[in-house]
């Protein structure tokens, strides 16, 4: 392979997240209509609508890797990459709202899915530990059950969670209509629409990924954690940055946290579509550092959103920064397990 070849690996891999960045922007707005006008609430549309479409790019990607590329440590690196980069987008949403720490602001039900997500990524991290050792569900792991029973309990209990919240508020939430001016019907297309712009630019992810690793010999675990976990969190990063910015602080945690929940269930369905063998058992055990590094951090946001503190360190809340500091730790171990 040729450098011409590489820059053309890069410029798909570009467009691709152009594309996914500009969907992503549109799926912010439209997701918040639908918080308003179905009465849902926003921490749950977040947890829900926004992160599973969110997410989509890492579920097309990772069924892909394992299906027609033969890449499982793309796969299982883009899923628990992007768990460490949403939150690393948690902690630089602080940056963008400058009034109060996000975590003095954010309702502190999103306890409730970060304690799951630290639940769901220390499965994930035994799983990888035991490696063969653990007896498989036919040609998958048992743990996959195990990511999909505990995402549909924890769905239902924030649910349950939010459902009590807008009783509670119910009169406050009837007075204030931001989009009064765009009908449900014409929000739920344009939402579709722009997910399936999403979904069409990620399955072109896999493929350029693994010509990355290739060509500059940095690995599909190192290319997969970083490379394409970032690419694929870009709608994170848009929908986040921009429900911040138009004051749905509820919105832009409920779907980081919310993708986060997701990401352990797209592995699940990753391990279906990779008939080998149960699929954490065919990857490299440095994917438990990914996977101890999101634990870390979920706990760092636990903490943030329960003590509430509203000093900050420099431009960053105390947690945020404490979350960078983490990130930096995790790129190096990682680069040095490459």
């Amino acid at each position: 392979m040729v450098d011409g070849e590489l820059a053309i690996l890069w410029l798909g891999f570009v467009a691709s997240g152009a594309v996914i960045v500009y969907a992503g922007a549109k799926l912010s707005r439209y997701g918040d209509v639908l918080a308003e006008k179905s009465g849902l609430g926003r921490s749950w549309i977040g947890v829900i609508l926004m992160a599973c479409v969110s997410s989509l790019p890492e579920l097309v990607t990772g069924v892909s890797s394992v299906t027609y590329v033969g890449a499982p440590d793309l796969a299982v690196g883009d899923a628990m990459g992007s768990c460490v980069f949403n939150l690393v987008i948690l902690a630089f949403l602080d940056v963008i709202e400058r009034a109060k720490p996000i975590s003095a602001r954010a309702q502190q039900g999103h306890v409730l899915s970060g304690g799951f997500g630290v639940l769901l990524l220390a499965i994930v991290s035994l799983s990888l530990f035991w490696g063969n050792r653990m007896v498989p569900f036919g040609w998958m792991g048992f743990y996959s059950l195990l990511f999909v029973g505990i995402y549909v309990i924890a769905i239902r209990l924030v649910y349950s969670y939010e459902k009590r919240q807008i009783a509670r508020f119910i009169s406050e939430q009837a007075e204030t209509f931001a989009y009064g001016d765009i009908e449900l019907r014409t929000a739920a297309v344009r939402y579709g629409w722009n997910a399936l712009l999403v979904i069409g630019a990620a399955i072109l992810l896999p493929e350029i990924g693994k010509g990355i690793a290739l060509r500059t010999g940095l690995g599909q675990t190192f290319v997969g954690n970083i490379f394409i976990a970032a690419a694929t969190s870009l709608p994170e990063v848009v929908i986040a940055v921009t429900a911040v910015r138009i004051g749905a602080i509820d919105l832009a945690i409920g779907n980081l946290l919310g993708s986060n929940l997701f990401n352990v269930g797209i592995l699940a369905a990753d391990d279906f579509f990779y008939f080998p063998g149960p699929l954490l058992s065919a990857v490299s055990h440095s994917h438990i550092i990914s996977t101890l590094t999101a634990v870390s951090m979920t706990s760092i946001v636990i903490i943030g959103l329960t003590y509430r503190s509203e000093r900050r360190l420099l431009f960053l809340a105390w947690d945020s920064f404490v979350i960078m500091l983490m990130y930096l730790a995790y790129l190096m171990l990682l680069y040095s397990y490459r």
